[in-house]
């Protein structure tokens, strides 16, 4: 398996995912030119995480974006469904109780979660809708979601000139710099493929949360969505 389609078959993802593993945190520092740090940071911000707070940071791949919350003192679950991942992560992190689950079914009891976060993750579930049910089912009644997911750029120029970095820069950099490039094409027809910022805001509310709210980062290449239950 080299790369997904854009039926994300939960095997095909899991499989492409386990197979950039290694490099993947390096990779998306170069393909993002060193913006992916200061995603991580407002992700943060938004977050928010507290001294004892159960956080559950879904998609997390490696947990490097777990890693602002643990010094913040919260207790963090870091949750993925790539093996490949998991282990990668465990190695770097031996503390952490990464926990290996599905988005569309989450392993946890109902009302765990202070606040349940998703970086990059949520467009390659199966079923986005399950999912933003799943993380709303799993937080405690007045917790927070913060989701941060590549989008669509505001100004049609930058749109324009985004998307050819996309689809024709992405590949060639990413063949010098990951494991596995096919992955990226991957990765750059399911950004193309994915709502708009009102889309996703609708599909938030549509879920049972409320206060649903978004700010663009970057010029719009990148939103992040927030809500409370």
């Amino acid at each position: 398996m080299t790369r997904a389609s854009l039926d994300k078959q939960p095997r095909e993802v899991a499989s492409m995912f386990d197979d950039v593993a290694e490099k993947y945190d390096l990779t998306n520092d170069v393909l993002s030119l060193g913006q992916a740090r200061l995603w991580r940071k407002e992700v943060a911000k938004a977050v928010d995480a507290r001294p004892a707070q159960k956080i559950l940071d879904l998609a997390a791949g490696t947990a490097t974006s777990s890693q602002p919350f643990a010094r913040a003192g919260a207790y963090v679950v870091p949750c993925d469904f790539s093996l490949g991942m998991l282990r990668v992560g465990k190695q770097r992190h031996p503390w952490m109780p990464f926990t290996a689950g599905d988005g569309t079914k989450l392993p946890f009891k109902d009302d765990t979660f202070d606040a349940v976060t998703i970086s990059f993750g949520l467009r390659n579930i199966q079923d986005t809708d399950a999912a933003l049910r799943e993380l709303y089912r799993v937080t405690k009644p007045g917790g927070r979601v913060v989701i941060c997911e590549f989008s669509h750029p505001t100004a049609a120029p930058f749109r324009t000139v985004y998307t050819e970095y996309l689809m024709r820069a992405l590949p060639p950099v990413a063949r010098a710099v990951s494991s596995n490039p096919d992955a990226y094409v991957y990765l750059a027809e399911s950004i193309r493929a994915w709502p708009t910022q009102p889309e996703l805001a609708a599909r938030l509310q549509d879920a049972g949360w409320t206060g649903v709210a978004w700010r663009n980062l970057t010029g719009g290449i990148v939103a992040l969505h927030r809500g409370v239950k």
